[in-house]
């Protein structure tokens, strides 16, 4: 479901966050570009909610026609 992929999406954002936060404050490079890695997890996880939720909106209006 779509709203689910940008729920999760939205979540695995904010927890790349905090990694990255983290790794910047305990001197960790690994943990800061975990959360780096996160953060784009989340960022495709959202874009692909966005794309389902574009493509579910456009079946509905072509069988309206």
């Amino acid at each position: 479901m779509a709203i689910d992929d940008q729920i999760e999406g939205k979540l695995d954002e904010v927890k790349g966050k905090l990694k990255e936060e983290v790794g910047k404050r305990s001197g960790d490079p690994s943990t800061e570009a975990e959360g780096h890695a996160d953060q784009f997890k989340g960022k495709a996880k959202e874009a692909l909610g966005d794309a389902k939720d574009a493509l579910n909106k456009g079946k509905g209006a072509v069988s309206n026609l």
